[in-house]
This record gives C-alpha cells, structure tokens and sequence, in this order.
C-alpha cells in the first residue's frame, strides 16, 4: 500500500475532498445548553455545580475513589508528583518517548528524569528495561530508600504514560515499584477509555493524571484531573489545588504553600456533556481502528494494535512504516494533499532542556519508534457517532 492508497481510504471513511485534521472534538450533546446554563448562573469561575458533577461523572466511570479537576494536564502531573513525595533533586523514572509535559511537570518540582526504554507491547515504559536499570545502578540504603550507586540520589518516583491511550504493563511496572520502594504515578493524559485487565488506567496508583486538552478523547478546552485510589489523598489534592485554603465564612487563612490549578465551572459544565457521550464516542472510535485494521492488512504498513490484555482507547491510530525513509515520505505526501498525519515526538533526550538527564541504558524500541511510526487522522466520522450513539 502505497501513501496514495492511505489518503483514498482516509478521504473515503472521511467522504470528504477537503483537509482532514489529525484529531478534533465532538460537540453533539448538551455542550451549548450546559455551558449557557453555567454563563446564567452566573458561576463561570473556579466555584460552581458542574465542577463537582464533572468529578462525579470521572468517578463513576472510572472507578477511582476521587477525582479532582485541574486546569490542564501538566498541573495534574505536577501535583500527582508533589502528593507522591517527588521532591527538589529526586531522580524520577520515566520514559523518552512521551510528550513534553510529562517531563516538564517532573522539571517542575526540581526532580530529573531517566529516561528507560518502552516496551515493543504498549509503547509505555518497559518493565523489564526498568529492572535492568534499577539492578545495576540503584540500592536501597538503610531506611530502605531507592537510590542511585553513582551520586546516591533518590529515585523516588517512576512515570510510564499510557501512549496514545494504550495501557502500559502495569503489574509488572508495579511489581518492579513495590520492591524498589518506588512510587507508581501514572500519566493517564491519553487514555481515558482504556482499560487494563478489566480495569481503568489510573486508578490503580496512588496518584494519576487526565488531560481534557481540544484534542483528547474528551474535552473541556483545556483542563486535566488527578485521579486518587484514596479520599484522603483525593482531599490532599483539592485542599493544594485550591490555594491550601482553609475553608472558612469570610476569613482568608492557607496552611501551607498549594496552587492556583481549579477548573473553571466554565470548562467543567463542557466536560460533564461530554462524558454523557463517551461511551458511544468510544464505540465509534473502535469501529474506526478496526476499518484502518482492515485495510492495513498484507500493506507495507503495520497498524498499531491494543495489547492483548487491555481494552485501549484508540486515542489516536498509528502504523508503523518499514523504514524512516518510507516514513518521511508518508508524512510528506499526506500532509501535502490536505490528510493531517503527525509522527510521534521526538525523544526527549534529544531536546536541549533534557540532553544531559541519565539514561537507562540503550532505547532501542523508543528509537524505532520515533523513525517509523505515523499518526493518521482518528476523530471518528459523524456516521460512526450516529450509528454507535
């Protein structure tokens, strides 16, 4: 299958001569009537009833004790990683090939990452690289604290991201966590819909992190959430994110230093309309995956499938070219005749704030998948959503 034949079949699911975006929202629900009913209210701001309901609705579905809305994802991921206990000059786990964000919010709290290899099953951080890594360069010291042989640094956190919404290997990276004395913090920015083993990513952690970003499963124009396995941490998180204020009638009093990082009801009253479309969103975006499977099949490109133990979103539909040359040209003929396709982000040791962070040991998938892998158009077509809804 030639690049010529990816943009036929993508202009024939899409019927459409005109350009075709990589991913872009849905709005076919209660958005406009929500969002009116919240510019009546008068409640636009941080303080306003679909706030809590937008929390409610990510519990319900997710299965997770508490939730807590955020203004975006990388705040999620910034206080996911405070409440864990990452700290200024901690050394947190994580892998090189994922979005800026996901190193920016371990940046954020003075910590560096490692970059470990991904695994060739999920695209997330390998376990069996992160053991390989820990074996030879980490001992626990007398208070059985993870640290690093070389300069006895703490590891104190490991951050797999579930890429482009399939679930990483999450026994094995927990297995591999509870030994080590290491926190499992979870960046779920990309999968919300997937499960793993019958169960939600990012409720198994501590701590994890949603994005509701234009271009995610759901939106809220920008916005994340931080999902607890507790409601006690769960209210740690709304007590920091809400500036550590103590409640009180009229008096300001806060405890402790927190963050400015409250949705807005604003962007909470979008979010709680599209949860009521959700699940046939999800359903649409299968059938989508499973056309591009299809006509995949016996081409030159591979299509990238869920892993045989999770239920994946299919956030965004990737296939694996043979070669970086073949990719290059896919990327370039596609995107020339108005077919939006994206490769995946460079590693992020090679950008220039992250070029000097330890790296643990060869990246070979995560190379190979940088010179092969293109992202095609997967907002599923308005058929798809009324036959699924």
């Amino acid at each position: 299958m030639t690049a010529s034949k990816i943009i036929k079949t993508v202009r024939g699911i899409y019927a459409t001569e005109d350009f075709i975006p990589l991913h872009e929202p849905s709005f076919n629900g209660n958005e406009k009537r929500y969002l009116l009913d919240t510019i009546d209210s008068t409640f636009v701001s941080s303080v306003g009833r679909y706030v809590d309901e937008f929390e409610q609705k990510i519990e319900s579905y997710t299965g997770c004790e508490k939730a807590v809305a955020v203004v975006n994802g990388t705040s999620a991921l910034h206080v996911a990683l405070h409440c864990a206990g990452v700290k200024n000059g901690d050394f947190v786990l994580t892998q090189a090939l994922t979005f800026v964000a996901t190193c920016n919010a371990i940046s954020l709290l003075g910590a560096k990452p490692i970059f470990i290899d991904v695994s060739s099953v999920s695209m997330g951080l390998c376990p069996k690289a992160l053991a390989i890594y820990l074996d030879e360069h980490a001992f626990l010291d007398d208070n059985n604290v993870c640290r690093l042989k070389s300069t006895s640094g703490r590891i104190k956190a490991a951050l797999p991201m579930h890429t482009f919404g399939h679930p990483v290997e999450l026994d094995e990276l927990m297995a591999v966590c509870d030994f080590w004395g290491i926190e499992l913090v979870e960046d779920a920015a990309e999968s919300l819909g997937s499960f793993y083993k019958g169960v939600h990513t990012g409720v198994t952690s501590s701590f994890s992190a949603l994005s509701f970003n234009g271009n995610k499963i759901i939106t809220t124009g920008g916005g994340g959430m931080v999902m607890c396995n507790t409601k006690d941490r769960g209210k740690r998180v709304k007590h920091l994110t809400t500036t550590a204020k103590q409640p009180h009638p009229y008096e300001y009093y806060h405890d402790e230093i927190g963050f400015n990082y409250r949705l807005p009801n604003l962007n909470s009253a979008l979010g709680c309309a599209q949860m009521e479309a959700l699940p046939s969103y999800l359903k649409a975006k299968r059938k989508l995956a499973q056309l591009y499977r299809e006509e995949l099949n016996s081409s030159c490109y591979s299509f990238v499938e869920e892993p045989d133990y999770a239920m994946s979103n299919y956030w965004l539909n990737a296939v694996l070219c043979e070669t970086k040359t073949a990719r290059d040209a896919l990327l370039k003929e596609t995107n020339d005749m108005g077919v939006m396709t994206r490769p995946v982000w460079q590693l992020m040791h090679r950008l220039p704030m992250y070029k000097d962070c330890l790296r643990g040991g060869p990246l070979v998938e995560s190379e190979k998948l940088e010179a092969t892998l293109v992202n095609l158009p997967s907002t599923p077509p308005k058929a798809y959503l009324a036959e699924c809804n």
